[in-house]
């Protein structure tokens, strides 16, 4: 009796836990019809367009578990501050065409005019549990507070390190309009958010902003989910025109033939935005790892790179530097421009020839 007294305690605060408005809300009514609709839903879920297992080489949930909470590397985190800068973004002149990194895979654009952001977290950890997943320390120096009006918002899916609750509603009064995957429009919507100024879309979907600026979304090969069920609601990439730019939001993804579809259908383009870090062979359908990445830009005829997913979370079992590290060493060989910012440092769209220091080298080991 007293054993099962426990487990329904524990039963019964994990409902409650749960139960908590930051976790979102499940795709219901005219949303969940368009799922089911849905080319790329199946079986109850989304599914990816090639087959995707979660983990592979062998590996487990266990043996990837036991990997990281008693065979960490001993470099996870900084032992030094992550070096920013303090860019005032209402300072930025609306005519000036800049993009601002604030670590992992949050930043700002300003391209002809408009200002966008995508995936904010400024809550300092990426998971519902404050403790854990916390932000290497120096590399919160933003908070929404710190935007002016924002005119799109971009959501590449609904991961705890990417959709962030405390962020994304406090930044209602500031947006205009949100473009993002079947069912995550649930979530926002569920936190305050108008549904009027959603853009709610499936892969191979084209939306007309405003004059000069067109999203076609893209197939991306990840996973979504913010509790025990998953890909309820979907992932994916942005092939984003402006005026002047044509830009690759890659959100998260493993490597697949989808890059090269998007090079083909859209590119080339004059930045591309992908995927650095967190990764892992054990699940290497889902994140890439340091070479694919150079791959997937040249997929996508990239004219230069910001790479991101790396420099503010410890989510996988690698150096917290390895993914730079890494990326510039197989770069040597390709010369792909890499674009590799400090936290809030202006990267100069128009400047093909700007040159950003090997920061993390300057942090203490």
């Amino acid at each position: 009796m007293i054993i099962l007294a426990i487990v329904f305690l524990l039963v019964l605060f994990v409902l409650l836990f749960m139960s908590q408005s930051k976790f979102g809300k499940k795709p219901a009514g005219a949303t969940l019809n368009r799922m089911k609709l849905s080319n790329n839903f199946g079986k109850g879920m989304f599914q990816n367009k090639n087959f995707t297992p979660q983990l592979t080489d062998g590996a487990t949930y266990y043996s990837v578990m036991k990997k990281f909470f008693f065979q960490r590397s001993k470099r996870l985190k900084p032992k030094g501050l992550i070096p920013s800068h303090r860019t005032d973004l209402y300072a930025i002149p609306i005519d000036k065409n800049v993009l601002v990194w604030f670590g992992h895979s949050y930043y700002f654009i300003q391209a002809s005019g408009k200002r966008i952001l995508v995936d904010p977290v400024f809550s300092g950890a990426a998971s519902p549990i404050k403790s854990t997943a916390k932000s290497f320390p120096g590399s919160d120096v933003y908070s929404t507070e710190d935007f002016p009006q924002i005119d799109y918002l971009f959501l590449s899916h609904d991961h705890w390190d990417h959709l962030d609750y405390e962020s994304v509603k406090a930044l209602i009064p500031k947006v205009g309009k949100v473009i993002c995957g079947l069912g995550v429009g649930e979530h926002l919507k569920h936190w305050g958010y108008n549904p009027d100024v959603i853009f709610e879309n499936d892969w191979d979907q084209h939306i007309v902003l405003d004059k000069g600026f067109e999203v076609n979304t893209v197939a991306s090969r990840h996973f979504s989910g913010r509790g025990f069920k998953r890909n309820q609601s979907l992932w994916l990439s942005f092939a984003f025109t402006t005026p002047a730019f044509k830009i690759f939001i890659g959100g998260d993804s493993g490597y697949d033939t989808h890059f090269a579809k998007a090079g083909k259908d859209f590119g080339p383009f004059d930045l591309v935005i992908l995927e650095c870090g967190q990764y892992d062979k054990s699940w290497k359908h889902i994140h890439m790892l340091p070479n694919e990445i150079l791959q997937a830009a040249k997929d996508l005829g990239a004219q230069r790179v910001l790479p991101v997913h790396w420099g503010k979370f410890a989510l996988a079992n690698h150096d917290w530097d390895t993914p730079i590290i890494e990326l510039t060493k197989l770069n040597a060989m390709d010369q792909i421009p890499l674009l590799t910012p400090k936290i809030g440092e202006v990267i100069i769209l128009d400047d093909s020839e700007q040159v950003f220091s090997k920061w993390w080298e300057e942090v203490e080991k």
